[in-house]
Parts: structure tokens; sequence; C-alpha cells
């Protein structure tokens, strides 16, 4: 009949510690989890084989919960059950606490150091609110994405807690909790009749500090996470608007997204989620694309979180003053070899395959790289109206690699596996980075260097605006062609003309009209464009924000704001975003949550806001008497 074992992806829930991420089932099932790191081979990976590995807390007899949330301000869930019984409210959060390293310093931090810290910790917790429920936990962690099942053993805290390993294996998960533990094979198992008013917890713990031990303990530090991320989000900036959930729940998702020892943002916490069902568009985006960065620090930046914005600058400044040639995206520790592999023991989300781990774009060139960068460096120095030394020679250099390369075929920015191409996206992406470069010249009073930067920008402008049209005058994918590609809709975000030119607007318009179903954007159409790959692909939800940006400022805002409606009523049910949405059903498709899209969101509800909040300041004339 079609029914499917595996949740829809828009269905689970996101969390994270920022050092891990995990993703939970509405039925109560953790079946996504990395460890010791984001990137790491998964402890769970059901949400790609359904007997890879899960951790079940809730009910005995349901899978169906009454009603989810994020306790407000915070990346903790709550799922309420309402069973025959009586009703349980089960959360679920990864613990965050003061710093930890005050006496020797961090292995991994390369920041600067905060006043919290992870604490390597998958809490949850369970209160009866009302008559009771039978209560069963099933912990079945299955090591090396899947391969090696885990052997269980108690310690020293009698039935309380159970350590799991495997051979070979250089990570041990302690299972601590106030229910009694049993094993079978490789479950750790537990069931227990909960009542009204009582409460129970159970604490996944993988390094070496300590987790809860009682309720008591469990709720206080629940509490201290929670209070964290409301804090930090009050940190921001953000307009008092219908919209407001959706940016704060984007700002902590790129929040959660963001690896704190390093500060590098990962696009989406999931590897080989099918961008088509059943097909084989499933990559692993564990990792942190450069090309990502100038609108990540827009978005961080426009938000308020300068701290996250600097902190994943100058994770972007360390790869880029190590390496003579940018890479396209790094490991979350700056890893420049991602060699991509295919597990083929995993079926795949839905028998999505083959399951895929690293990237093999990595050894892609793409030009837009170069521009990215340089305007990374722009948007940091505009926060400050300063160049700070360091980055003069990671500038010069990118400037001057893409003046090199410019003229030359790339991949460009969708990372097509086909025959390379001069993509209009990628010229734009050089321009921008000689644009930007010359801008920086004259901050930095090196007139000499702006001149010639800002004469090559001027020629890379004449060559797009020639050959980079059709005979409508709009911008097309690539030189000599005549397909549509949804890149191009950066143009006027990236002021390359002005929004009211007649090709901008040409452009704009027939993306929406002739790349749009019902309103949602596709990158491109397939049959027009080797990208190495035949089957069909959803739409990309950040080419759909892009266009809602794009009608903002070609003064379209009528059509902006009723497709930014649009896009938002797609949202998850926790108000998060996959990489990709199928026109025809709705559901969400890709890596999940992905950062990008929630990156566009931000920067398209930005947009209409401040069109709106712009007409509502002009049509308040001033009165022309005072009436008492």
């Amino acid at each position: 009949m079609g029914v499917s074992p595996f949740p829809p992806i828009a269905d689970y829930a996101f969390l994270s510690d920022c050092e891990v991420t995990a993703l939970v089932a509405p039925s109560g099932n953790l079946e996504w989890m990395c460890l010791p790191r984001m990137d790491s081979p998964s402890v769970f990976g059901a949400i790609l084989d359904r007997g890879a590995g899960g951790f079940r807390l809730g009910p005995a007899e349901l899978m169906v919960p009454a009603a989810r949330r994020y306790l407000p301000g915070t990346l903790v869930l709550e799922t309420s059950w309402g069973a025959d019984g009586g009703w349980i409210i089960v959360r679920d959060v990864l613990l965050i606490g003061p710093w930890h390293h005050e006496r020797e310093l961090s292995h991994t931090y390369r920041r600067a150091p905060t006043d919290y810290d992870a604490e390597h910790v998958l809490l949850r917790t369970v209160r009866c609110v009302n008559g009771e429920v039978q209560l069963v936990l099933d912990c079945e962690p299955v090591f090396n994405y899947g391969r090696q099942r885990a052997r269980w053993r108690y310690t020293d805290h009698a039935y309380h807690q159970g350590l799991a390993t495997a051979d070979g294996v250089d990570l041990q998960l302690k299972l601590t909790t106030d229910m009694r533990l049993g094993f079978e094979g490789s479950r750790a198992s537990a069931r227990t009749l909960i009542r009204e008013g009582e409460t129970r917890f159970c604490a996944l713990s993988w390094s070496e500090h300590e987790p809860p031990f009682t309720s008591e303990e469990a709720y206080r530090r629940l509490v201290w996470t929670a209070h964290h991320w409301q804090h930090w989000l009050a940190r921001g900036t953000f307009p008092d608007h219908r919209w407001r959930s959706y940016l704060q729940r984007s700002a902590l998702t790129l929040k959660g997204l963001t690896y704190s020892n390093t500060g590098a943002v990962i696009a989406a916490a999931t590897t080989s989620l099918p961008e088509t069902l059943r097909g084989t568009r499933n990559w692993d985006y564990r990792y942190s694309w450069i090309r990502d960065s100038s609108l990540t620090l827009w978005g961080l930046y426009s938000l308020g979180f300068e701290w996250e914005a600097n902190d994943y600058f100058y994770f972007i400044a360390d790869v880029a003053e190590r390496d003579d040639e940018l890479q396209i995206l790094y490991g979350i520790d700056g890893e420049a070899e991602l060699e991509e592999r295919v597990l083929d023991h995993l079926s795949g989300y839905e028998g999505a395959r083959p399951v895929r781990i690293g990237n093999g774009a990595y050894t892609q060139r793409q030009h837009d790289v170069w521009g990215a960068v340089i305007e990374s460096v722009y948007l940091h120095a505009e926060s400050r109206d300063h160049l700070p030394e360091r980055l003069w020679p990671i500038l010069q250099r990118q400037v001057e690699h893409a003046l090199a390369h410019w003229r030359e075929p790339d991949c460009g920015m969708w990372e097509v596996r086909g025959e390379p191409q001069h993509f209009t996206s990628s010229k734009l992406l050089c321009w921008v980075a000689a644009d930007r470069g010359a801008r920086l010249a004259r901050l930095r009073d090196a007139s000499a260097i702006a001149e010639r930067w800002q004469a090559a920008a001027d020629e890379i402008h004449a060559d797009i605006c020639a050959q980079g049209t059709d005979a409508r005058g709009v911008f097309v994918q690539h030189y000599g062609g005549t397909a549509l590609d949804a890149s191009v809709l950066l143009m006027p975000l990236l002021r390359f003309l002005p929004a009211d030119d007649p090709r901008i607007r040409a452009t704009v318009l027939a993306i929406a009209d002739e790349l749009s179903v019902d309103g949602l954007v596709r990158r491109y159409r397939v049959e027009d464009t080797d990208d190495g790959f035949t089957e069909e692909e959803g739409t990309f939800t950040i080419c759909s924000f892009w266009l809602v940006s794009a009608l903002s400022e070609i003064g379209e805002h009528r059509r902006a704001r009723e497709l930014c409606e649009k896009l938002l009523s797609y949202a998850s049910p926790l108000e998060l975003y996959a990489e990709e949405i199928d026109p025809k059903s709705g559901r969400h498709l890709g890596n999940f949550p992905q950062a990008f899209t929630h990156l566009a969101l931000i920067n398209a509800v930005m947009h209409v806001i401040q069109t709106e909040q712009a007409v509502q300041a002009a049509a308040r004339a001033a009165p022309t008497q005072l009436v008492f």
C-alpha cells in the first residue's frame, strides 16, 4: 500500500549541543546521531537503514504523539503523549553547561572560549501529568554506520547504568537512568509504570564528563541548557513581526549547525537523504561549503549575532591562509581531503541508494569560491570599517586567483558532474571578487591595486552582459545557452546591476514564470542541463527564497510577500526545512535541516519585512492638528 517504515523527513526534530547533532522521530525514536563529532560515523542510523541503530523512549503501545514543540527559544524538544491511562511529557536535549577547561587546555577548541561548553550528554526526561502510563526504553546503538553492534555490561551503578562497547571502536557509551536496565543482545531496555506526579530520566554520555544520576540533577541541567539557548537568542535582533518565530527558529538552527570548536557551519546534519525519492542524488552535507560563507555572514550579522559570524569568518580565514588553492568545501576542523565512499550495507532512506559518506565535490573547480570569500571579507570589514592586516594577503591571493581563472569553464555553483561550462553565476562571483577587492584595496589606500582590480571587474561585468543573456535579454545558465538557472537570482542581491535594470527584471520574472512549479523554483531543468544525472529532482527551497528576495528587489512587493507566505506554510511542524520540496506533495526532500535554506529564509523574510515597514512608515502621515 506504499506505507513506509521511515517517517517523513520533515517530521524529524533537530537537537544540537554545537559539537554533535541528533534527529528524533515523532515516535520518540532517536534515528540519527554521529559521535563524537557532527561528521563522525553514526551510532544511531535508523534514518538510513531501519537496522542501523535507534534509541526510543515513550509509551509502550503508542507511536503517535499528541503534540510536539520546542520549549520557546530553545533546542529542547518536548513531546506530549496521551495514552489510554494517562498523559506524559518527554523532553529531549543535548546538554550544554559551564565552560569545562579551567585548569587544562581543550585539545579541539580553536576559537576564543565562551562561558559555556557541550556536556557530551543526551538527556531524556519523562514526567507523568495525569493517570499512569507504561513507559519503555529501548537503546540499540550500532557503531560505525550500522556495521558493529554494541556489547553491553553493567557498571558499579548496578541496574542503573550500562556501558556499550564494540571491538575496534574507540568510543564508549554510558546509559544512565533511574529505571532498571536489562540487556538483550545489543539492546538495552527498561520498562516501568509511571504515575501522576512521578518523573524518570535517562542519559546517554560519551566522554569523561559525568551524566546526571538523579531526576533532580537531570532537571537542573536541562533548565540550565534551556536558559542558555534563551539567553543566546536574546542577543539577537528580531523585528516585531508575525514571522518573527521563523527567523528565531532559523537562527537557532544555524547555531545548532555550527561546530563551536572551530566556528565551521555545516550544510546539514545528515548524509544521503535523497533529493529524489528512491533516487541517486544522495550526498553527504556534514561539511562546510565556502560558497555559503557570504550568505551565512550576512544572515548572522543582520540578526545581530556578530560573535558567531566572526567565529565562522575566522574558520574561513584559517583555511584560506593555509591553502594556496582554496577548495569549495572543508571538513569541520578544516580537513581538506573528504574522500567520497559508498556504504553498500545500508539500504538508504526509503531505499534511496547509494548511501555516501565524504563528498567528492572537494576536488572540483568552482570559480564562485573566490567571490564568496572576498564578499565575506568585505562584510567582515564593513561591519567594523576596518580591514585587519592578517586578511590582506588572503584577499590579494583570492582576487588574483579569480582574475587568473575567470575566463575558464568550471563545474558551477550546483557542482554538476557533467562537462564544465562557462556558468554565468561563476563569472558573477569572479566579478564580486574583483569589485569587492577593489573597494577593500581603496579602504587600505592601495590605490594602484584598486585601479587594476576595478578595471578587471569592469571587464568581467561587460563580458557577462555581452555573453550571459539570451535574445530576450534574460541572463541564462551559461554562455552560449538558453537554459534558465536560479543561481542568477543572486545578481540583484549582489548588486551586479541596479534592480530596475530591464535585464534584471526580465530575468527574475522569467525564472518566476518559467522555472517554477506552483511558485516553487527549480535550480534548473534537468533535461536542459548536463549534471551527470537523468532523474528528476524537487524544487530547491533556497532558490524559492532567493526569488522572494529578488522580487522584492525589483519592486514586485505583493508577489514577494505572497510567495514568502506560501514558502513559510511549507515549513515542518517544528519550523525546519530540508533542502528541497516536492511541488506535487509538499514533501521535504534532501538533507535536513539545511543551513543554506534557513539562510535564504532569513534574507527573504527580512526583505519582505523591511519593505512592509517602509510602506507603513510612509503611510503614517503627520496629523495636521492635535485633537484633545
